[in-house]
């Protein structure tokens, strides 16, 4: 079921992934990781009784193309759906090959242009079949996906993480990584993709202890010690498990968060996201969201 394809130059690859895939009697479905429905292009083919370099032909044209009697038909069809998108096609990488992944929307103009214009049989067939039920909820039931436990990977990264740990400092002391709860979170909103490669507790830990060291905060609040912290088991991190930051007594609470709100959101976090940027794991517009939202929240200067 691989379709090793030239994408279009107009098309991006995706960064979404494949949650899962399975072929019914010859049609390629599946379920990409923000939960769209999609067929292959041998899929969509199949479905519509069409030769799969047709339906590869139809995907090439984008809103720009001059178009012919049948891919404007389909337009027309797709316009009418309110799908504004100018690829056919979602591109993605799956087992080290591209595949053009239909969604449920572009299908079904597909098949209604089949059907209806075409006058293919077996199109006006499934056509009828699943003008009683929706494709999305035919190919969930068929690749056996309940959208109802769907949980986007970076929110799982995050709560498998605060599963693993949310318990583990003594009380009369707190975390880093708790104490971040509130910013990771606004990340994730913001676009960022919080998972083995992007921690940005530690990033504060390394700071936050430098400052500790350097005024001797000790003399004032006691000693900190160490607590187990534990990354996911499919975590790269996860090789030194358990990992042993530390954790501070709670009478200096106050202090880090003012620390925090004063000095590392406002001189290293902006470059931290930057360096994030340049790697390519965070957009750069979901930076300027992440600074602009913790400014308003945190009431803070950023530079």
């Amino acid at each position: 079921m691989k379709t090793n394809l030239i994408v279009s130059p107009n098309a991006t690859i995706s960064d979404l992934r494949v949650e899962k895939e399975v072929e019914i009697n010859g049609i390629g479905m599946g379920v990409l990781s923000d939960g769209t429905a999609y067929l292959t292009a041998r899929g969509l083919a199949r479905l519509c009784g069409a030769d799969h370099t047709m339906i590869l032909d139809i995907s090439k044209i984008s809103k720009q193309d001059k178009l012919r009697p049948r891919e404007n038909m389909i337009r027309e069809i797709l316009t009418d759906q309110g799908y504004d998108n100018k690829n056919l096609f979602i591109p993605i990488l799956h087992e080290g090959s591209t595949h053009h992944a239909f969604p449920e929307v572009v299908c079904m103009a597909i098949l209604e242009y089949y059907a209806f214009e075409a006058k293919k049989a077996t199109a006006l067939s499934n056509y009828r079949i699943l003008s009683r039920k929706t494709l999305r909820d035919f190919i969930y039931t068929q690749v056996g996906y309940d959208p109802r436990n769907f949980i986007p990977e970076v929110w799982k990264q995050f709560h498998d993480r605060v599963t693993l740990v949310y318990d583990n400092v003594p009380p009369g002391y707190f975390s880093v990584f708790k104490e971040l709860a509130d910013i990771i979170v606004t990340l994730i909103r913001s676009g960022a993709k919080i998972g083995d490669d992007f921690v940005p507790d530690i990033s504060v830990g390394l700071m936050w202890g430098k400052k500790w060291n350097k005024e001797n905060l000790e003399l004032q609040h006691g000693k900190r010690i160490t607590y187990k912290h534990n990354y996911p088991d499919y975590f790269p991190q996860a090789k030194s498990n358990p990992q042993t930051p530390y954790c501070c007594p709670d009478s200096a609470l106050a202090t880090f968060r003012s620390w925090m709100r004063e000095t590392y959101l406002t001189q290293h976090f902006p470059n931290y996201l930057k360096n994030k940027v340049d790697q390519r794991i965070l957009p750069a517009s979901s930076r300027k969201l992440a600074l602009s939202v913790i400014e308003k929240s945190k009431k803070i200067n950023l530079p």
